[in-house]
């Protein structure tokens, strides 16, 4: 195998504190935007949209200077946000390449691909650098990108490559670097000042410097400088390890109570949620929402629906009926959601078979259903783990992983529970001590066939010890005759009914 040539493409996303905010917020990407950090009143401009540029703002601008200016849209800076974001960004090169690292620089994130042997997989340099490029965009991200055989080379020309993908040649990166300032190396303000009074305005007059003058008066320093600025420095990539996470985060300015506006801004989120995860061929398992709310407290809902989706209509009205039903106390300060990936559903149709509904549509209607009866009583019952009569839980429907080929018998008898037992009273054979008639719904029942007791007990060493027996009886009241459970609880001593046979 031959000697693989190096390929770094560099990301840089300019304004990254004010994109992080309006990546979810696409109503306000085409307006004066402006980003303050700091504790109120001594806060300062930070990041700003390209309109606020044009409208004379500038990074450092106190909030006293821009709200002089009429037409701004004053943001403040959300560090959980940017958090996010970069996330994001990294869960996008992972599917490039799991060689990325991400360089410090001020109100920007700036992260390096290492693409070297990548040929096979995303074709060539403009290829690879499209279908990178075409990523970042999905993000809702603004991005300049540069390639280059230098580390240095690439993260230097990227913030200037504004006219699309700035390809370096190889063993010719000065010819490009040269034409960009000085100030595209990343320069102490020391630094900044010296070469500002040698007369230093370019990469290509630093670069012409006397090597050994320029230590003599810089140190080390200068010479690093000087291979940086002639393309020439070498560099020891250190990845980025970042685990596979979906997670969107959304600040408020201000509290917000309101589940249309809620449902506003989730709809974005998700829609990054998806096609993070679609770029890994997967959908949403789950989804949890986390409510911060005014005051303190979070209010965490989580949807689960039967299938991994990726259809942001569903999820959507999922979670709006979710909220319904269980809305927050207190209004909200912020927006989180986290997924749990799940693998994408196939469905096998027949040649013959008729199509069979979607499952999604089985989300949204047992959800609908569970807003009207009521949270838990919704789904496929399960026995709990007791002898306790009629004791089971609900379970959420799931479908199975394969069909089940066990042949269950035919019933011809059919028992109805009544939830909740009638209550009854009963006229015992004192002898024997079995039922002899009861009433029950204004009638007078006479026992005549009565089968049992089957007695049952437990839960002794707890306070819901229980005891009770159970007896099959067929009583008649005139032509009426009634098939159906009694059930005393020996501990109470009442009587009621538990089944009737159909």
């Amino acid at each position: 195998m031959g000697r693989v040539e190096p390929q770094y493409v560099c990301v840089h996303v300019p304004e990254f504190p004010a994109q992080a905010r309006l990546r979810v917020r696409p109503e306000q990407a085409l307006e004066p935007v402006v980003i303050l950090e700091g504790e109120p009143p001594l806060q300062e401009v930070c990041s700003t949209t390209r309109k606020a540029r044009q409208l004379a703002v500038t990074n450092g601008m106190t909030r006293a200077q821009v709200e002089a200016i009429s037409g701004l849209v004053l943001l403040q800076r959300s560090i959980v946000e940017e958090r996010a974001t970069r996330s994001a960004m990294l869960g996008i090169a992972a599917v490039f390449t799991p060689r990325v690292q991400v360089v410090d620089t001020p109100a920007s994130l700036t992260c390096v691909f290492d693409m070297a042997g990548s040929e096979l997989l995303f074709g060539g340099v403009q290829d690879s650098t499209r279908s990178i490029a075409r990523a970042v965009r999905s993000l809702g991200l603004r991005s300049h990108l540069a390639v280059s055989a230098n580390f240095h080379a690439a993260v230097c020309a990227a913030p200037y490559a504004l006219r699309g993908p700035c390809i370096l040649a190889h063993h010719r990166e000065h010819e490009h670097l040269g034409r960009l300032p000085v100030v595209a190396l990343p320069l102490t303000e020391e630094q900044a000042k010296t070469f500002d009074l040698w007369g230093i305005r370019t990469l290509a007059e630093l670069a012409a410097l006397p090597e050994t003058d320029l230590i003599t008066r810089l140190g080390q320093e200068g010479k690093r400088l000087r291979s940086m600025a002639r393309g020439e420095w070498p560099h020891l990539m250190v990845p980025e390890e970042a685990a596979f996470t979906l997670e969107e985060f959304v600040e408020f300015d201000a509290p917000e109570d309101r589940l249309e506006a809620l449902l506003f801004v989730a709809g974005p989120m998700l829609d990054q949620l998806i096609a993070r995860a679609k770029m890994h061929a997967l959908s949403l398992a789950s989804v949890t929402i986390t409510l911060p709310l005014d005051g303190g407290g979070e209010h965490v809902r989580t949807l689960k629906p039967a299938l991994p989706l990726a259809d942001r209509a569903v999820l959507l009205k999922l979670m709006n009926l979710d909220l319904q039903a269980h809305p927050p106390s207190a209004a909200v300060m912020g927006l989180w959601l986290h997924a749990e990936p799940g693998k994408r559903g196939k469905v096998q149709m027949g040649l013959f078979s008729p199509q069979l509904p979607e499952p999604t549509r089985l989300d949204v209607t047992l959800a609908q259903i569970e807003a009207m009866v009521g949270e838990g009583r919704v789904g496929s019952p399960r026995l709990s783990d007791t002898h306790r009569p009629d004791s089971f839980t609900m379970e959420r429907f799931a479908s199975p992983a394969k069909p089940s080929n066990i042949s269950r018998p035919q019933l011809s008898t059919a028992l109805r529970r009544v939830r909740a037992p009638l209550g009854l009273r009963v006229w015992l054979d004192a002898p024997a001590r079995r039922p002899k008639s009861f009433a029950f719904e204004s009638r007078h029942y006479t026992v005549a066939e009565a089968y049992g007791p089957w007695r049952q007990s437990g839960e002794w060493w707890s306070e819901r010890v229980w005891s009770r027996e159970e007896w099959d009886v067929r009583a008649v009241c005139g032509e009426s005759v009634l098939l159906c459970v009694l059930a005393h609880d020996l501990l109470r001593e009442f009587w009621q009914i538990e089944a009737f046979y159909d």
